[in-house]
């Protein structure tokens, strides 16, 4: 199977970072392929809501930035990753940016490649509790309307992420179907 974990976070040794290292290990170990980038490292403009994408049958935006690296991956990609630290309760900024600049490439739901089936969600908060916006996101965008198949939802909270997390995951990337 091929992965794409797309990490939110600004940090580049933080708690999403090593939840999203732990999974790629445990995929790779187990035969996977797994491409990861970091979104906070590209240049991501926000969707400027002009339609343009729509005009042709491209399935990428007309903007010329960091999500031309982004799209090719999405359509080789058999299972979605999102990887964020947790900001006013939802997503980064960063991975906010993605998220809505997907609207090229799966709006309409008929757009999603072919091989896109699976999803996971990896989330790092100050404190437990606070997931409910992406939760929402996730739940709704990601399995609702593109009927992704949810794999996977894996939290951290506090100022550590726990060596027995870290091991879950793992053991998470290594059991993934081929």
């Amino acid at each position: 199977m091929n992965l794409l974990i797309l990490n939110g976070s600004p940090r580049p040794e933080g708690h999403t970072k090593r939840m999203a290292e732990a999974l790629r290990a445990g995929a790779e170990n187990a035969g996977h392929t797994v491409r990861a980038v970091d979104v906070c490292r590209l240049a991501i403009h926000g969707c400027r809501a002009c339609e343009a994408c729509h005009r042709t049958d491209a399935a990428r935006c007309v903007q010329r930035d960091g999500m031309d690296e982004i799209y090719p991956l999405l359509a080789e990609t058999d299972m979605l990753v999102l990887a964020s630290p947790m900001y006013y309760h939802g997503f980064s900024g960063q991975m906010k940016c993605v998220i809505d600049r997907f609207y090229a490439a799966l709006y309409p739901k008929e757009r999603k490649p072919a091989r896109l089936r699976y999803a996971a969600l990896l989330l790092a908060s100050g404190a437990p509790a606070m997931y409910d916006g992406a939760l929402f996101s996730y739940e709704g965008d990601f399995l609702g309307y593109l009927g992704l198949e949810n794999l996977g939802v894996f939290t951290c909270a506090g100022e550590t992420v726990s060596a027995e997390l870290l091991h879950r995951i793992r053991l998470f990337g290594a059991s993934l179907p081929q």
